[in-house]
C-alpha cells in the first residue's frame, strides 16, 4: 500500500499565501524603508538596477 500524496494544489489556492504588497507601494517614492523585526531594525534598499537589499 503506497503512502497518500501531498496535495500538489498551489499553496495560494489554499488560502496560505497572502496577496502580495506591490514595492511601489511599500516604498512610496523613497529608496530605503526601515523594517523592525523582533527587536532588530533592517534596511530594506531599492536599486537603481531595480534590485532590492535587506541589511541589518
Amino acid at each position: 500500500m503506497n503512502p497518500p500524496k501531498p496535495d500538489s494544489a498551489p499553496l495560494q489556492h489554499q488560502g496560505l499565501i497572502e496577496a502580495p504588497i506591490c514595492s511601489k507601494d511599500l516604498f512610496n517614492d523613497r529608496t530605503c524603508v526601515y523594517i523592525e523585526h523582533e527587536g532588530m531594525l533592517y534596511a530594506l534598499r531599492a536599486t537603481r538596477a531595480g534590485k532590492l537589499i535587506l541589511t541589518k
